[in-house]
């Protein structure tokens, strides 16, 4: 069997994790990671998310059908875009509305957070973070919301 996979170009693996303890899957799936270091084409067919997520650099998501197919950022970007979340001492109107002078962001606010819809955060935050402290927020936290595969598949199988 080593030998067969030793020359495979392209595997096609069925749930190979599956019924497996944790120790024994990350062998399995370092095992893979460095089959896919020797640019082999694998196809990997399972329910862990999770796993495809750490291990597959393209995703399809099927019901009977292929819903969706891309790479897990941009399946996550199609469907929920891209946050940014500045979590501060305290929000109040002063702080949103500078913000909204420096960008025109969709803002939402969750208890002390602002949730800002953002198309590349690198770009963008500092002006957000800029607008917040001019305004005099205390920033205690800003990270981006990802979700998950998921969060991706639910949504998609769902509709």
């Amino acid at each position: 069997m080593t030998k067969v996979i030793a020359r495979a170009q392209v595997l096609f693996l069925d749930e190979p994790t599956a019924n497996l303890d944790p120790e024994a899957s990350k062998t399995v799936r370092d095992f893979i990671l460095e089959l896919k270091k020797e640019k082999r084409t694998i196809f990997l067919n399972t329910h862990f998310l999770d796993e495809a997520e750490k291990i597959c650099d393209r995703v399809g998501i099927l019901k009977a059908k292929l819903l969706a197919a891309g790479s897990p950022e941009k399946l996550r970007e199609s469907l929920w875009g891209r946050k940014t979340v500045v979590q501060l001492e305290r929000v109040n109107d002063a702080i949103v509305a500078a913000i909204k002078r420096v960008g025109s962001w969709k803002i939402e606010v969750v208890d002390n957070k602002l949730v800002i819809d953002v198309s590349d955060p690198e770009k963008e935050n500092p002006g957000i973070l800029d607008g917040v402290i001019a305004a005099g927020g205390r920033v205690q936290l800003v990270t981006e919301v990802s979700p998950s595969l998921e969060d991706v598949y639910l949504k998609l199988v769902r509709s």
